[in-house]
């Protein structure tokens, strides 16, 4: 029946479905001789369409769109504001999202590697070409990798790296040398550690600064939900505040504020734990979870977990905290948790800066995102 419904008809029946929209939109903002007017031209459309009076059909739907003109006026720019306000609309989604439901991290550092990367950097020899255009577009998109070829202008010494970062996301460093600075889109700490560019190295004209690739760190959402219902449970990956740690803040810029870090949940309150290398104690028992299981394996990039040293200048240079033998223990106190790096022969944990209060506690560690490498997907 429906395929051969005429034009006129189904055209009718949208113009009521349309115009009764209107009303119910403008219901209480007219007046109660306007609302029923409007609503006795729409039960006149109706009839014309029930008994297929195209001559009454088209009277009435010309009553009606000039009823409609005269008691809801197009405004100025009508066009411009509607779709503001579908684009305030989306922003104020996507600002409840991302308070409430998930929110985006970078990961800067390599303390959770291999399960999740930070920035690393590869340098390579002069000899060794980067691909051709297509390729590293195509690599910038699918891994985020960036490829540098950059020469030395003049002699000159580097002075300092100093790092910024835009919309949270995007960094650079500017190498600032006695006599020109360059710009490196990339983080102080991938340049000094993988490029072995340090404050007061010479560097000669026509020799290559930095050649190479550097990889972006995982792009991960962060589960701000489930701890609302469930508490952090041992082994999960989690995301938290380091607002009132103090071996973490008196390292960090003033200005800058708190910081998110992002390891595995080690330890609850009430938990036991010690490391006797490459293994996890947690309660005299090792630890049962797979995440730690795979850590302890020393397979596939993980190298077990270790004690640390009494001083460790990467990861704390004030001296280590906890469990740096051992038969060293730690219990965990009431509203506290104990975090540790899947890569714990660099990682700044809680061996180090103590317990994460459980206030401070942003989420978990949901998925990866971006790049579209190995390790995208849920995180474990």
């Amino acid at each position: 029946m429906f395929p051969f419904t005429p034009r006129y008809i189904k055209e009718a029946k949208h113009l009521a479905h349309a115009a009764k929209k209107l009303l119910n939109y403008r219901r209480d903002l007219w007046t109660d001789d306007q609302v029923a007017n409007f609503e006795q031209q729409i039960s006149t459309l109706k009839k014309a369409t029930k008994e297929r009076d195209r001559a009454g059909i088209d009277r009435i739907a010309e009553e009606i769109q000039v009823t409609a003109d005269k008691y809801a006026p197009p405004t100025a720019n009508a066009g411009w504001r509607e779709n503001c306000e579908v684009i305030i609309i989306a922003i104020i989604i996507a600002a409840g999202i991302r308070s409430y439901f998930l929110q985006p991290f970078k990961i800067p550092t390599g303390s959770m590697q291999p399960t999740l990367c930070g920035v690393i950097g590869y340098p390579t020899s002069a000899e060794t070409p980067a691909p051709n255009l297509a390729v590293r577009a195509f690599q910038m998109l699918w891994l985020g990798r960036t490829y540098f070829n950059d020469f030395v202008e003049s002699d000159d010494q580097i002075v300092d790296l100093v790092e910024h970062t835009y919309a949270h996301f995007f960094t650079f460093t500017d190498i600032i040398c006695e006599h020109s600075t360059y710009k490196i889109f990339a983080p102080r700490d991938t340049l000094i550690r993988d490029f072995r560019l340090f404050p007061g190295t010479a560097i000669q004209k026509g020799n290559l600064l930095v050649h190479g690739h550097v990889d972006t760190g995982d792009q991960v959402f962060v589960d701000k939900l489930s701890y609302n219902f469930i508490l952090p449970q041992r082994g999960n990956v989690f995301v938290f505040k380091t607002t009132g740690i103090r071996r973490i803040e008196d390292g960090l810029d003033p200005e800058m504020g708190s910081e998110h870090y992002i390891k595995r949940l080690a330890g609850t309150p009430g938990d036991t734990l010690r490391i006797d290398s490459p293994n996890l104690y947690v309660n005299d028992d090792l630890a049962k979870s797979w995440a730690f299981r795979r850590v302890m394996s020393c397979e596939n990039g993980y190298r077990g977990y270790s004690n640390p040293s009494l001083y460790d200048p990467i990861n704390n240079p004030h001296g280590a905290f906890f469990l740096t033998s051992p038969k060293a223990t730690v219990t965990i106190p009431s509203k506290s948790y104990f975090a540790l790096g899947d890569n714990s022969y660099n990682s700044s944990d809680s061996r180090y800066w103590g317990f994460v209060p459980e206030r401070n506690i942003a989420g978990k560690g949901f998925i990866i995102y971006w790049p579209f490498s190995k390790r995208w997907g849920f995180i474990h």
